[in-house]
């Protein structure tokens, strides 16, 4: 048997220590019945753990927390379950080996190139830790460094999600963070697919097909009011209908209570069951995934396909193509649907073949996105041309094909 991490840095170990607060308002029956099974069923899971996991207040790591959620991830792995972990804190861990204060790293343009030095410093030390701790306990990890631009391109996403998927086939744990050597506010024109690494782990839960993710955060989950006042209860499973009001978050890292609501829920849109649950006991990560009732669930809607993903959760698009009522309710009524020129009422903006565009009805209303395979010039010549054969044969070319378009309603 491997000797317990834990027992080696921290002999019974300690509480994680964090503390937060938020508050929720309805009218839900909170006693409801939870439905775990589907979780508990996950083959393929992501666990995204914050800065405050890996690394103390002064920016050290926190080996003993570290540990306890490697062996976690051990025993999910020995279960047969494919594992991902999403890990923050690079630059917190950087900013202690450099000697600077938090000031100096906030994500502002004046504290850019500090931040970017404490991330490449802090990364090493991060991704060296976690090898040594998977290595003791028989296990192989890689390093995957991500940028917004990774999913603006649908081949750099594609090539990006199909990569993870295999290293974690390979049964190799990918240990994924944003690249911030390379990234940051300063940088005024960069695209904003993700705002922090809990939106980063709901876009790869989603574009890697994952069945489960995990959200670690400092309460046991979403709560119906703040947690210490009279009369707060846990919401076992999140809806739509709760009205949810946030506090401050957490001053180690970029993310809190709302950013992970949002998380999930883009997470649960993408066809993957995901809990928020208290990262304060690391048995609860083996819990979650056993389907116990901890934490709030966000159930999984049905499944986009991937195209349908990568539109609807992480571009920017180019322009928009109007198009007749009869297409779309053609869109609307069959997920095999196509659109041709001879659909298009119009277009605006300048786009390339490939690019995204919005999709707007006859009265000018947004209702979805696609990847266009004609450029906008080509699509303003086409219907201007004669309708002579040759018109008329350009036409009938397929500007969108099934799979490649999000249709709000469809999905």
């Amino acid at each position: 048997m491997q000797p317990s991490l834990l027992r080696q840095y921290c002999g019974r170990g300690a509480a994680w220590g964090l503390s937060r607060h938020l508050s929720t308002s309805n009218g839900i029956d909170l006693n409801a019945p939870v439905p775990r099974q589907s979780i508990a069923c996950a083959n393929r899971v992501v666990i995204k753990v914050g800065t405050a996991v890996v690394a103390k207040g002064d920016g050290r790591l926190a080996l003993a927390r570290m540990g306890g959620l490697v062996e976690e991830i051990t025993q999910l792995k020995r279960s047969g379950k494919e594992v991902m972990l999403v890990s923050s804190g690079a630059i917190g861990v950087g900013r202690w080996r450099t000697g600077m204060k938090k000031a100096d790293v906030k994500d502002t343009p004046e504290n850019s190139i500090d931040r970017q030095v404490c991330a490449a410093t802090g990364q090493e030390v991060l991704m060296s830790t976690y090898d040594m701790m998977f290595q003791r306990m028989g296990m192989k990890c890689a390093q995957v460094l991500i940028t917004q631009y990774d999913f603006i391109n649908q081949n750099r996403f594609f090539a990006l999600t199909d990569t993870i998927s295999r290293i974690a086939r390979l049964g190799i744990i990918p240990i994924i963070n944003e690249n911030d050597v390379v990234t940051g506010s300063h940088f005024g024109d960069s695209p904003q697919v993700f705002k922090d690494n809990d939106t980063l782990a709901a876009l790869l839960a989603s574009g890697t097909d994952c069945d489960g993710l995990a959200l670690l955060t400092d309460v046991e989950g979403v709560y119906n009011k703040p947690p210490g006042q009279p009369g707060a209860q846990r919401i076992p499973v999140f809806s739509d209908k709760h009205a949810v009001e946030i506090g401050a978050a957490s001053g180690m890292g970029r993310g809190g209570m709302a950013s992970k609501i949002a998380a999930a829920s883009l997470a649960a849109n993408g066809g993957v069951n995901t809990v928020v649950a208290s990262g304060n006991n690391w048995e609860n990560i083996r819990r979650v995934f056993q389907g116990e009732d901890i934490g709030t669930l966000f159930e999984a809607k049905d499944r986009p396909t991937k195209s349908q993903r990568w539109l609807s959760f992480f571009m920017e698009t180019a322009g928009e193509v109007t198009i007749s009522q009869a297409a779309q309710d053609r869109l609307m009524g069959s997920p095999d649907a196509k659109l041709t020129l001879n659909d298009v009422l119009g277009v605006d903006g300048h786009f390339e073949a490939l690019e995204p565009v919005r999709l707007l009805d006859h009265t000018g209303q947004e209702f979805g996105m696609g990847v266009t395979h004609l450029g906008a010039e080509d699509i303003h010549t086409t219907l201007n041309s004669e309708q002579d054969n040759l018109g008329a044969e350009l036409h009938k070319l397929d500007l969108m094909k099934a799979g490649e378009m999000y249709v709000e309603d469809k999905v």
